[in-house]
């Protein structure tokens, strides 16, 4: 009987995965280094570190419950549903939700049901979970409640958004971290220096400040990492000796020049943040495009981009220049509406007029102001004429009592305090007088 101890229902994929379409080298550098042990597997210490859950499960060969493995692209996620299976001695059946359907889980559950009879488990592995549709997922209930199927699930997005809840209470959510510059170093070296699996035998060089910039620049992700790094040896002519010297410009066009510039989730991408809000704030045009366009080209979010243009537009223009809020929520409604790179006209056209409009902090001041004495007055009774009598009993205790109608009573806005009595006469907004912004400051100037 043929051996079934890992397999897909993608014929092509598991080629891939283990390495055997042609040669060895056929394989993408991150499927070959692929930890065969949880002595090789680098990061997420918390969940594989000594006593913690993963390494208890694997190193227990007990029962595993169901799985949902949270994290970004190029963390393990894959790599741990493995060695969970390797150490369970579970038949391991992996599925990507991008190309399966309800038909492909049936298959998959049908067989694990068979080999159950058998006294063998199975593992049924789906990548990226959270493509599958509600009707999808629910296929897989019966089998995850009674125990044909053992799932463990892959995700790169929110599970409480994209799983069901139904499947969510019957799994296990388990969140991975992006790598550290440290740990993706060590993955790199480990390439570089296997010659049976990595690149070793083609005798690559590169500086330890190559390698450190490129473990940067992957964002955590060791699968971006390896496949920049496989690239450009590949790129690269062996000298007379064989030796391939990787330069740093061979590195930056296998990675992408704006991926290598800019690391999206890292500390650079909230500097480069700062930088634009920052020039914003200060009514530098020319710098906060510059900041812009190192954002937009450097592949950051456009919706994050839009977000903090209309927060700037309340928190450092506000009612200084009204329209300032309008354009940036327009800026974001079109940013949605048509995505990049279109959008970089709308969010520029939004940096511009943010930067030229007059700032004022008077709203955020005027909110802190009240904000501190709502905490330390949070006990005291709103004033009984500013009560809802909405019943006769409220009424009779003196809701409503002295309330004066401003649109009969013109003297109210002024002779009737609405602050609770300990804070009466108190001023928050000290107020901003609208202005334009001109539409032409060079002509204006003449």
């Amino acid at each position: 009987m043929q051996d079934r101890s890992a397999t897909t229902l993608f014929p092509e994929m598991s080629e891939l995965e283990s390495g055997t379409a042609g040669s060895t080298t056929a394989a993408p550098l991150a499927d070959r280094m692929r930890p065969r042990t949880l002595g090789e597997f680098v990061g997420q210490e918390h969940l594989v570190g000594q006593g913690r859950v993963l390494r208890r499960l694997i190193e227990s060969g007990g029962t595993l419950p169901s799985l949902i493995l949270w994290g970004p692209p190029g963390t393990g996620k894959t790599t741990l549903a493995r060695l969970l299976a390797e150490r369970t001695e579970a038949r391991f059946v992996a599925l990507s939700a991008v190309f399966s359907g309800v038909k492909d889980l049936r298959a998959a559950i049908a067989e694990a049901r068979l080999d159950r009879q058998r006294s063998r488990r199975t593992i049924l592995f789906i990548d990226e979970i959270h493509r599958f549709n509600k009707a999808q997922q629910d296929a897989l209930l019966p089998a995850v409640e009674n125990g044909t199927v053992t799932l463990i699930g892959a995700t790169t997005e929110n599970p409480s958004f994209e799983v069901t809840s139904a499947l969510l209470s019957r799994t296990r959510v388990l969140v991975l971290n992006p790598l550290g510059q440290d740990e993706v170093e060590t993955i790199l070296r480990r390439a570089l220096a296997d010659a049976e699996r990595g690149l070793g035998s083609l005798n690559p060089e590169l500086s330890d400040q190559l390698i450190t910039r490129l473990a940067h620049s992957s964002g955590g992700d060791a699968r971006m990492a390896l496949a920049a790094l496989d690239a450009a040896v590949a790129a690269t002519q062996p000298d007379e000796l064989g030796r391939r010297s990787i330069t740093a410009d061979t590195m930056i066009e296998a990675l992408g020049r704006a991926q290598f510039a800019y690391d999206k989730g890292g500390e650079e991408h909230y500097n480069l943040a700062s930088a634009l809000i920052k020039s914003l704030r200060n009514s530098d045009v020319n710098a906060a495009l510059y900041w812009l366009a190192r954002m937009i080209e450097g592949g950051a979010d456009p919706i994050f981009i839009a977000r903090r243009l209309c927060i700037l537009a309340s928190e450092d223009i506000g009612l200084a220049d009204p329209q300032a809020m309008v354009q940036a929520a327009a800026a974001a409604d079109i940013t949605k509406l048509i995505g990049l790179p279109e959008a970089l006209f709308p969010l520029a056209q939004a940096t511009i007029y943010l930067a030229s409009a007059p700032k004022s902090n008077a709203v955020l001041r005027a909110y802190s102001a009240a904000q501190s004495d709502a905490a330390e007055t949070a006990r005291e009774p709103v004033p009984l004429h500013l009560r809802n009598a909405a019943t006769s009993l409220m009424k009779n205790l003196g809701y409503g009592k002295d309330y004066r109608y401003v649109h009969s009573d013109a003297e109210a806005k002024e002779e009737m305090s609405c602050l609770p009595e300990k804070l009466k006469g108190k001023v928050y907004y000290e107020g901003d007088q609208p202005q334009r912004t001109p539409r032409y400051p060079e002509k204006d100037k003449k």
